[in-house]
């Protein structure tokens, strides 16, 4: 890892736990509907609006990366479903919005990302649609790379590739750092970077996959990971 000069970092799942920030934001949202908009509610259940998120993304697939596009098609068709009128859509998108963006950081992580982006250029690349500025922590990032920039999401190499452009050196000296096997090692691999799987749990990792260059539990154990880098970049 001595030749690292950039980090690709994924950000849900390795620099902050998502499933229950997705579920606070839900709830939000759909108390906001209840509310302002009481139609909605009264003629789709939370699962419903999924069913029908998921024939959005069946019918239109070429938008399926844009999380942000597809949430709001869902709002404009739950409103014409019941009559509304959808210009209330970026409204009701923001109320989301800020729940998603309201993160409980993993321990260590804004001490360490701001070691590291002294000694590395550190881009984010995710499929998500978080704010960095909103969060607090843009300003250790040179980049951020989303699915929407790329128009392509992980595992795709063009997102990874698009990264490594920006990150101003070689693919063979930027080590991508994230939580999914597939989506973020495999993919990264596949696109000639170096990996880090970010694997708080201990999972084992699938024998199928290819190996990913180091494990590490937390951002801790990245900065570790780093050090001959970092004395090499200082």
């Amino acid at each position: 890892m001595h030749r690292i000069r950039a980090i690709t970092l994924d950000l849900d799942d390795t620099l902050w736990e998502i499933g229950p920030v997705i579920r606070r934001a839900e709830a939000n949202l759909w108390a906001w509907l209840e509310v302002n908009y009481p139609k909605i509610p009264e003629r789709f259940t939370p699962d419903a609006a999924i069913a029908l998120r998921d024939s959005i993304i069946e019918k239109y697939g070429d938008k399926a990366h844009d999380f942000r596009h597809i949430r709001k098609m869902v709002l404009t068709e739950m409103a014409a479903t019941v009559k509304y009128q959808p210009d209330f859509v970026d409204e009701a998108f923001a109320v989301f919005d800020a729940g998603r963006n309201n993160v409980e950081l993993f321990p260590d992580v804004e001490v360490v990302l701001e070691e590291l982006s002294v000694h590395f250029r550190i881009i984010a690349v995710t499929n998500g649609n978080a704010n960095l500025e909103t969060i607090g922590i843009r300003k250790y990032f040179h980049g951020v790379v989303t699915a929407v920039d790329a128009g392509v999401a992980k595992p795709a190499q063009a997102i990874f590739h698009k990264a490594v452009q920006k990150s101003g050196v070689a693919a063979d000296q930027v080590l991508h750092v994230g939580d999914h096997p597939e989506i973020d090692i495999v993919g990264a691999i596949d696109a000639g970077l170096r990996t880090a799987w970010m694997n708080p749990a201990g999972a084992e990792w699938p024998a199928h996959l290819p190996a990913p260059d180091a494990t590490v539990a937390s951002v801790t154990e990245l900065r570790d990971l780093l050090a001959a880098a970092m004395d090499r970049n200082h």
